[in-house]
């Protein structure tokens, strides 16, 4: 998502989240006083074989444009998943850029076997990281809760999914 459009989506998003007990991680970034970014993590569902697994699911994570390109967004993200590696979840998923988040601790969730929730989400964009109470046996597609769908905040649509695809092909 972008754009001021997106971010009152977002908003909106957090809240169904945090009025219905979804919401499991809240950080900010604090310069000045001033909060200037902000990672939220919440749960969603892993569809394996052999149960329903709790997931993690990042979402949203920024950092105000005059804030951007210091570091902000990593430290945020760095400190999300130390949260996340204290909780008995085995995984964190998101959807975003491979070529941000795939330096910061996160790989391809297809690689684990680990499908994102809409068959509009790149292959590349989908994305993991695993906790230590990851087992081989979880994988499956990840459900999102229906805020998500709700807002139509999963996944891309056209024409930002067709462009993604015909500049990138699979990322």
């Amino acid at each position: 998502m972008e754009g001021p459009e997106q971010g009152e989506t977002v908003v909106q998003i957090w809240r169904e989240l945090e009025q219905t007990g979804l919401v499991r991680i809240s950080l900010v970034a604090v310069v000045d006083g001033r909060v200037v970014g902000q990672v939220g993590v919440s749960h969603a569902w892993l569809d394996a074989r052999r149960a329903l697994v709790d997931v993690l699911l990042l979402s949203p994570l920024s950092v105000l444009p005059s804030h951007q390109r210091r570091g902000i967004g990593t430290a945020l993200l760095e400190a999300v998943l130390a949260a996340g590696a204290q909780t008995e979840k085995p995984a964190m998923v998101l959807e975003g850029s491979p070529f941000y988040y795939a330096d910061r601790g996160f790989d391809r969730g297809s690689v684990h076997g680990i499908v994102a929730p809409s068959d509009r989400t790149p292959d590349a964009a989908f994305q993991v990281a695993l906790f230590g109470s990851w087992e081989e046996w979880m994988t499956g597609r990840v459900v999102y809760p229906d805020v998500w769908w709700r807002n139509d905040a999963a996944g891309l649509r056209d024409p930002v999914l067709a462009e993604l695809e015909e500049r990138f092909g699979d990322l």
